[in-house]
């Protein structure tokens, strides 16, 4: 069963989908009208894959990596679905990124490709937006560019791993306005689940509510202020945001 996290009241609470109303864990029944979405976890550490897709790598004019390009996100970035993503007011080139997003169930180390599935709790979706007017390369994706309040919606829902019979088969796209910008799938990916799950294991502990967020295809577009983009993947749902007023930044 999908879950969620939802502000109602002034309470934070998990809830699923009954008959078309958001029910409360304690009962209640809501309309979406009333609810406040939020990452459907608080996530934990959160490790994010650049150039996981070789189409998105080579329509930067990169190589795809021989080994993960990874780099770690803040708490700060994350906001629900229907949220609002502010664009910096000297932003030139912002783009959002359709991305799976695994979440690890339980804690372990040194875990095989094999057993790998055993870890994950679940899936859901991030827009994972890049502001590249600030890149220095891609093998340095620095603070500015990745790290930015309100940057990377979450959601709306974790699909159980049961529901999902392959990770490594989903088509994912992008809807800038209702008009289709990207598509893809996660059978592209450079390093498949199992092996960043290996990866990251044989140096650190993963934990419960980890999140690895395991790239984009190719297709990216620029978004503007007043822009709705829609991330989708198969199975797991549509994940809603809106471009906002642009915010001052002096850096």
């Amino acid at each position: 069963m999908k879950t969620a996290r939802v502000a109602y009241k002034g309470r934070v609470h998990h809830a699923r989908v009954l008959d078309h109303k958001i029910l409360l864990e304690e009962g209640t029944s809501c309309s979406e009208e009333e609810i406040v979405w939020l990452p459907p976890v608080e996530p934990r550490t959160v490790f994010a894959l650049g150039l996981n897709y070789a189409d998105h790598a080579s329509e930067l004019s990169f190589s795809a990596p021989e080994k993960p390009l990874v780099f770690l996100k803040g708490p700060n970035t994350f906001i629900g679905h229907k949220g609002e993503t502010l664009r910096p007011v000297d932003a030139t080139n912002m783009h959002y990124e359709c991305e799976l997003a695994v979440v690890i169930g339980k804690s372990g180390k040194h875990i095989g490709k094999e057993e790998a599935y055993e870890y994950v709790k679940g899936y859901t979706i991030a827009n994972d937006y890049a502001i590249r007017d600030y890149l220095e390369n891609y093998y340095r994706p620095n603070l500015r560019v990745k790290n930015r309040d309100t940057c990377t919606p979450l959601g709306p829902w974790i699909v159980p791993k049961e529901d999902i019979a392959d990770p490594m088969n989903l088509a994912l796209r992008t809807y800038i306005n209702g008009k289709k910008t990207q598509e893809g799938n996660t059978k592209d990916m450079v390093f498949d689940i199992p092996y960043l799950i290996e990866y990251l294991s044989s140096f650190m502990t993963l934990s419960e509510n980890d999140i690895i967020l395991t790239g984009t295809p190719k297709g990216l577009e620029k978004v503007y202020e007043g822009d709705e983009v829609v991330t989708e993947i198969e199975k797991v749902g549509r994940l809603i945001n809106y471009v906002g007023k642009k915010q001052p930044s002096i850096v």
